[in-house]
């Protein structure tokens, strides 16, 4: 991802409080820069000589910053960049403006601070419409997941190509990246890696974190018993089993009481019925002393 071979394509760094993507972010710049390609950055978070003094080594003079830093809401009456400027439109205009054989990378710091001031479907509308247009080579936004609710974060994350949600790490400066990568063909991945940022800005991936402990083995498995700590007893002693055993239910029929019900015996009765002269049955119509 770093290499930037994904043209077109839409990467959100997703960070917190507990650990910034800003690092990353520069990360991202530089390696742009890196490859000649002109990067124009909406600078809402921080100055212009901030982000400047974080790429020190980078070759920065194809970095174009739009100052939104100053006056975001165009309080003032020459505002350089506006935060109401955020539509498609204006910013072809501005990526328009440098002539730059490459296409350029576009870098919104950050959406968190367009998504406090314009409602979420416009947002998600300007940005569906960069990937479309093909105006920028890609386009790469810091997201503050802390700061928003779910469902405006998860709006934001279905547009992207990309999604690194980065986390401290266990030790030192290392971080944990959570990486969801769509492809073309709507296929998802997903990975993680432990990585570190050196001071020239480059990415080194260490190694990927281990979820899986201790495993248990058959014998351990097999001796946990799901019934040790129920209040009543699911088992039978053997005093009850052949209690259990010996005992006749009511709707099983022995064979001594079958026979006795199947063949009648001395002092049994029997139920005879001779019709009568009023009994008028008609054996074609059993029915026709019915008044229907």
């Amino acid at each position: 991802m770093l290499q930037g071979t994904d043209v077109g394509g839409f990467l959100i760094i997703q960070d917190s409080a507990t650990y910034s993507g800003r690092h990353l972010l520069n990360s991202f710049i530089n390696a742009a820069l890196n490859r000649e390609e002109s990067v124009h950055v909406l600078g809402f978070e921080i100055s212009e000589e901030e982000l400047k003094d974080g790429l020190k080594r980078s070759p920065i003079q194809r970095l174009h910053f739009h100052n939104a830093f100053i006056d975001p809401l165009g309080w003032t009456d020459h505002p350089i960049f506006t935060v109401h400027q955020f539509s498609l439109e204006e910013l072809v205009r501005l990526v328009k403006q440098t002539s730059h054989p490459k296409p350029a990378t576009l870098v919104i710091d950050s959406l968190s601070w367009i998504l406090r001031h314009i409602s979420p479907p416009a947002v998600c509308k300007t940005l569906q419409q960069l990937k479309k247009e093909g105006a920028v080579r890609a386009v790469i936004g810091l997201l503050h997941a802390d700061m928003h609710q779910k469902g405006t974060v998860g709006s934001v994350c279905h547009l992207a190509t990309s999604v690194i949600t980065v986390a401290p790490g266990v030790k030192g400066d290392a971080a944990v990246a959570k990486i969801t990568k769509r492809s073309k063909s709507g296929k998802v991945m997903q990975d993680e890696e432990i990585f570190s940022i050196k001071e020239d800005l480059t990415v080194i991936v260490q190694s990927k974190p281990n979820h899986t402990g201790p495993k248990q083995t058959d014998s351990e498995e097999q001796e946990i018993d799901p019934t040790a700590n129920l209040t009543f007893n699911l088992r039978l002693s053997e005093t009850e089993r052949s209690a259990k055993d010996k005992l006749a239910l009511p709707f099983v029929f022995s064979k001594e009481k079958k026979t006795a019900l199947l063949h009648s015996g001395p002092g049994s009765g029997r139920i005879l019925y001779e019709p009568d002269a009023n009994d008028d049955y008609d054996q074609e119509d059993p029915d026709d002393d019915l008044d229907v």
